[in-house]
């Protein structure tokens, strides 16, 4: 079953969230692309919060966020209460940001990861599900803050 993902990147990820929103859409996901709509300067958390909205706003969505590095899509993301964004360079960490941390957001960095591989961290990531148990009440820590 496909999900409702919501992307956005900053110039320097502009050419692969284009790649990313072919892919997704041809998996049968329902994607909404935030922009920007081409290669043009833009500033990251301005994207970041455009996909954080939209994550908290529509409950089982998700959001992929790109930057040159995916690190200022993170930082930008997480300073949102209820983001859980992750940056994932390899199969383990998109894996693990779902199964442990119930990540609601991707962060990849067109400049450090190949397009095959970022269409297949965003492929584990999304389906991979959120294990719950043990790992729900360390979550529930991050609002103790």
């Amino acid at each position: 079953m496909g999900k409702k993902v919501f992307i956005a990147s900053d110039h320097a990820g502009f050419s692969l969230k284009e790649v990313l929103v072919k892919h997704l859409q041809e998996k049968g996901h329902e994607v909404v692309d935030l922009g920007p709509e081409q290669a043009v300067s833009c500033d990251y958390p301005d994207s970041a919060f455009k996909v954080t909205d939209k994550v908290l706003a529509e409950e089982g969505s998700f959001g992929i966020l790109i930057c040159g590095t995916g690190i200022g899509m993170s930082m930008a993301a997480n300073r949102v209460k209820g983001i859980r964004a992750a940056l994932a360079t390899c199969e383990f960490h998109a894996r693990a940001c779902r199964e442990h941390n119930n990540a609601n957001i991707l962060c990849l960095g067109e400049r450090v990861t190949g397009a095959g591989v970022a269409v297949n961290l965003a492929d584990i990531f999304l389906e991979t599900e959120f294990l719950a148990g043990r790992h729900l009440r360390r979550i529930e820590l991050f609002n103790n803050k």
